[in-house]
């Protein structure tokens, strides 16, 4: 059974880029108007919290964009840009569209429930388009190459 990869194609990933950057934007834009603005100890306490914040939500936006699953014949292979997991097809106990509101809209991603331990989401899978034909055809696939695993 071949490897199937299982992540963002180049527009999809283009688009959250875009997305980052406003972000990434419109948070320097606050750091450089709170350091010029702002006076005293207090300055240095909000633009090294509004910094921290800036990182982490751009090293999250990697992780989510260049992460993967390899579909493989011995189970599941995630690959991110922060940690590598293998989890066995005999530890899966199903394949779930989750839903989440919020102000931008309503967010679907697949995730992965176990059988035993803690659900993990699967990259490449976020999504806020409302039928997304992609996430329904990675599902499609994850559910077929777990039915030919596991013989049902």
């Amino acid at each position: 059974m071949p490897e199937v990869r299982i992540g963002f194609n180049s527009r999809d990933r283009q688009r959250y880029w875009r997305r980052t950057g406003v972000l990434t934007l419109t948070l320097t834009g606050v750091l450089a108007a709170m350091s010029l603005t702002t006076q005293g100890p207090v300055k240095w306490w909000w633009v090294g919290s509004l910094g921290t914040f800036s990182v982490v939500a751009v090293l999250s936006t990697i992780n989510s964009l260049y992460g993967h699953v390899l579909l493989s014949a011995s189970g599941l292979e995630f690959r991110t840009f922060v940690s590598r997991r293998v989890v066995p097809w005999n530890e899966v106990a199903r394949v779930e569209k989750r839903q989440r509101v919020s102000r931008s809209g309503i967010w679907s991603d697949l995730r992965v429930i176990r059988a035993h331990g803690r659900s993990l989401p699967i990259p490449g899978t976020l999504t806020n388009r409302m039928a997304d034909a992609e996430l329904e055809r990675k599902r499609a696939v994850i559910q077929e190459r777990w039915s030919l695993a596991t013989g049902g």
